[in-house]
């Protein structure tokens, strides 16, 4: 618990200010995806037609609450993590997501083909880690909380 709290007041001691506006847009970036995702459930249920992991009811069942619970992080996440509110809650909760994301599902596709998902998943993995560690910022509903 002593290097969590080490990491959480270093990244309050060490805020630039501007880095609130991309703490602004990370958010807005995770809300347009989770209502992306939202539109395109089909091509979800199309993949894992594909893969074959829906022929049993359990895991069809799994798939389905695992994918809901991927829109509700999305859009709750990019809330609050754009208004500044519980910033290192949600962006821990959104980390495994966006593992997810880029090694599992971009990294497959050829990466260096234009207009690839895999670099902005990429850039959002990066910039929810760099929240994770630096919190809040100055243009925050919690100004001055940890943020956990």
């Amino acid at each position: 618990m002593k290097t969590l709290d080490k990491i959480h007041e270093w990244g309050d001691s060490h805020y630039p200010k501007w880095l609130d506006f991309v703490r602004i847009a990370l958010g807005l970036v995770l809300i347009w995806k989770g209502i992306e995702f939202i539109f395109n459930l089909n091509v979800l249920a199309d993949f894992l037609n594909e893969t074959g992991l829906t022929d049993e009811i359990g895991t069809s069942v799994f798939l389905t609450l695992l994918t809901y619970l991927i829109i509700a992080l999305h859009l709750a996440g990019g809330i609050c993590i754009a208004l500044g509110i519980r910033t290192r809650l949600f962006c821990l909760l959104n980390l495994p997501i966006l593992f997810g994301a880029v090694f599992l599902v971009n990294f497959r596709e050829n990466i260096f083909k234009p207009y690839s998902e895999f670099w902005l998943s990429l850039f959002v993995l990066l910039a929810v880690i760099c929240f994770f560690v630096e919190g809040n910022g100055y243009l925050a509903i919690e100004r001055g909380r940890d943020g956990m």
